[in-house]
């Protein structure tokens, strides 16, 4: 597996995807596309297909892993473990298209609602879509969930 992972997400793991990005993981989620199209594109792309699919998990090999669990954080503690994966706040990814985030410029900050501009140091915009974020109340939330996560790995996994 590479040293820096990037995952195709098949369209059983919406959730999954979502939170690989917000730990700065490029995560691509598949859906409406066949299992073959899934392994074209995983190849082409340098992907590990990251699936709930026996057969799919089997078909991608080495660059696939089969992700046992239908609870988030279940799959969360599994693919951590299997792949050596950290949480670093400053690489989060875009939780929408999974575009790169990047500091808003000050004429950015200004389509943020005022409360957050008046509270907030940082606010970050993805390069791709647009989307603007900035860690509010939602994030601590967010980081105790991904330190819980990361504690229970390898040691205590529940799969």
């Amino acid at each position: 597996m590479p040293s820096d992972p990037r995952f195709l997400a098949d369209e059983m793991l919406g959730s999954l995807a979502r939170w690989l990005r917000i730990m700065g993981y490029d995560t691509t989620y598949a859906r409406h596309i066949t299992d073959r199209e899934v392994l074209c594109r995983a190849r082409a792309e340098g992907r590990i297909v990251l699936t709930r699919d026996h057969q799919l998990a089997e078909r991608a090999g080495g660059q696939g892993l089969l992700v046992e669990s239908d609870a988030l954080e279940e799959q969360l503690v599994q693919v951590s473990c299997d792949l050596g994966l950290t949480f670093e706040e400053r690489c989060t990814r875009c939780t929408i298209c999974n575009g790169a985030l990047r500091d808003a410029t000050p004429q950015e900050w200004t389509q943020a609602p005022p409360r957050v501009r008046g509270s907030q140091d940082r606010i970050y915009k993805c390069q791709d879509c647009g989307q603007l974020y900035w860690r509010g109340s939602h994030w601590s939330k967010i980081t105790e969930r991904l330190e819980r996560v990361l504690a229970l790995r390898c040691g205590s996994s529940p799969h």
